[in-house]
């Protein structure tokens, strides 16, 4: 696996796949800087050894040229971030981006045009992927968030950079950091798997229950297995047409030795309002016009004392309604017994969309080992298949 230190980059033009698809407001300003922090050290590694950075990347799902996703909206936070001031071309081929790639002198960073305003970028178009090539002499990708997509500059531009191409310092993490719960994990291994459905995480579910010792069910997947046991649910979430997948899921954990815990009572209400009447309840006996919104206190306990046990831990999806306050205990106490496990030397990785946000809300993000910046990237590599960001590299 080749990675930035294979490589001295003094007077070499490094053209880098970073993910600055960061939220700006409606002033387009931008609101999280994690994207942009997470390409800093790749970034400070190209310039401290005397080379220059290219940056290439794309922003939000734009139908052509539109200046909303334009990047030079960010080039003043990047700068910020990066501690250099950042140089912009308003495209990322062409004459234009040809020649300020010329110009570019050692030390300097140039960030390109959003990659999306071109078509060919999601098509992959290898035409386009060559183009891009020309604007670099050693290509990094460095964009974990968006490894699972095979377009021209994450997947397909490699082929130009036969020997000169690695991976950066983000993206060899995530890898790593992936890896170490799939094949390198000190046990006892648990995975945390929330959310809403059964159906998005069945690839995960068997792809690592033979490589972990406990598995946790939260979130609204609950009770489709509570249903599928035959437990009373009210008006819970649930997938009626999985109720057999989750019995299979329950008899397959038995037959590898991987326990499963179930919430045994959860946090109910009437309505999905945070205004909702509530009470707790065993999970199994949630009566009609009732929904169970979050785990209760019993169910953290039990998790808990699982979590304690743990050297290495996976968190995916959160326990509950977290963006409701009074739905949210459940994560918060997940994320404390996440913390102190992490805290005792165990290594915990947090990934998935609604998790990091989780994380980041509840004040969790240095109290872990790593959080993942990529939610369907990292699910994929969850599900055992192999990435085309990251294939392209290696090959």
């Amino acid at each position: 696996m080749k990675t930035l230190n294979d490589f001295n980059f003094e007077n070499k033009k490094a053209l880098i796949r970073v993910d600055f698809n960061v939220p700006l407001n409606d002033k387009f300003e931008v609101t999280d800087t994690t994207r942009i922090q997470a390409a800093k050290s790749t970034i400070i590694k190209i310039l401290e050894d005397g080379g220059s950075c290219v940056l290439m990347s794309h922003l939000g799902r734009p139908k052509g040229k539109e200046d909303q996703f334009s990047l030079r909206h960010i080039i003043a936070k990047v700068s910020d971030v990066i501690g250099v001031q950042v140089k912009f071309v308003d495209d990322c081929i062409g004459n234009e981006a040809t020649e300020a790639v010329a110009n570019l002198k050692s030390g300097e960073i140039l960030l390109l045009e959003n990659l999306r305003f071109h078509s060919e970028e999601k098509s992959g178009d290898i035409a386009f992927a060559e183009q891009l090539s020309k604007l670099g002499d050693i290509y990094v990708n460095d964009a974990f968030g968006t490894a699972h997509r095979a377009h021209a500059s994450t997947a397909v531009i490699a082929q130009f950079f036969t020997e000169n191409k690695c991976f950066g310092n983000l993206l060899a993490t995530e890898i790593e950091s992936i890896n170490k719960v799939l094949n390198d994990s000190e046990k006892p291994v648990t995975a945390i798997l929330g959310g809403a459905k059964v159906s998005s995480k069945i690839g995960v579910i068997e792809n690592i229950i033979e490589k972990v010792d406990h598995i946790i069910v939260g979130g609204g997947m609950t009770f489709t297995f509570i249903k599928a046991l035959g437990g009373t649910i009210g008006n819970s979430l649930v997938e009626d047409d999985k109720l057999e997948l989750a019995l299979s899921i329950l008899k397959l954990a038995k037959e590898k030795n991987t326990e499963i815990h179930l919430p045994v009572d959860a946090i109910i209400a009437d309505a999905f309002s945070n205004d909702a009447n509530t009470q707790t309840i065993d999970t199994a006996k949630i009566p009609n016009g009732w929904m169970g919104l979050d785990c209760g206190p019993e169910t953290s306990m039990k998790f808990a004392e699982v979590i304690a046990k743990s050297k290495t831990i996976l968190w995916n999806g959160p326990l509950g309604v977290f963006e409701l306050e009074n739905f949210a205990t459940g994560t918060i106490e997940l994320g404390n017994a996440i913390s102190k496990a992490t805290e005792n030397g165990a290594f915990s990785l947090v990934g998935g969309g609604d998790s990091v946000a989780a994380v980041k809300q509840f004040g969790f993000g240095d109290k872990v080992s790593y959080v993942s910046t990529g939610g369907g990237a990292m699910l994929e590599m969850l599900e055992g298949k192999t990435l085309p960001g990251i294939e392209a590299i290696l090959k």
